[in-house]
């Protein structure tokens, strides 16, 4: 049985964005950024065994690069020269544009998100599903409770791209903010 998406081109993207966010930590916690960007490639794996894409690589290298043009100093053509144009627009479209008053980020990203083929959409479920974890501690109920309705609006506009997918996200909003993760 052949893979839907390539082994080496996953070690060159994981490595590229282990380098890119080398220093950085999954905030609130001590462990190395890799660990989020690990889990969000998890996700589009299990997904993409459940329901093959054409465009599993796609969604792998987007999957581990999706917060190195947001987060790093990784540019986007740099992005485009080491993975190729399909991989630098969708890592853009999954990228909030800081140039934007904050309230309207997410929807100006998912509005960039829909323009792109559904791998793109699935890394967007994939990594809301990873930052439902349990909420840091320091976070307010009020904030939680705005990260939650932003996971629903999440899933309100990207929820056809991958069943699996948007059955993991129901769950994980229905169970934040409670005690178990």
């Amino acid at each position: 049985m052949s893979s839907p998406w390539s082994q080496e081109r996953y070690v060159r993207a994981y490595m590229f964005a282990a380098h890119a966010h080398h220093e950085q930590l999954v905030p609130g916690t001590v462990l190395p950024y890799i660990v989020h960007i690990s889990l969000v490639s998890m996700e589009i794996m299990a997904a993409l065994s459940h329901e093959p894409d054409p465009d599993g690589d796609l969604a792998i290298q987007c999957a581990l690069l999706h917060d190195v043009l947001e987060d790093t100093l990784v540019s986007y053509a740099e992005l485009e020269h080491t993975f190729g144009k399909a991989v630098a627009q969708g890592v853009q479209a999954l990228s909030k544009n800081s140039a934007l008053p904050k309230a309207t980020r997410m929807a100006d990203s998912l509005m960039r998100i829909k323009q792109q083929p559904l791998a793109v959409w699935k890394v967007k479920l994939a990594d809301r599903i990873t930052n439902l974890q349990s909420p840091p501690a320091t976070w307010s109920a009020t904030k939680i409770g705005q990260y939650r309705d932003e996971a629903e609006q999440i899933f309100a506009a990207l929820h056809t791209a991958s069943p699996y997918l948007a059955c993991r996200l129901r769950q994980r909003i229905a169970r934040y903010g409670s005690s178990s993760p």
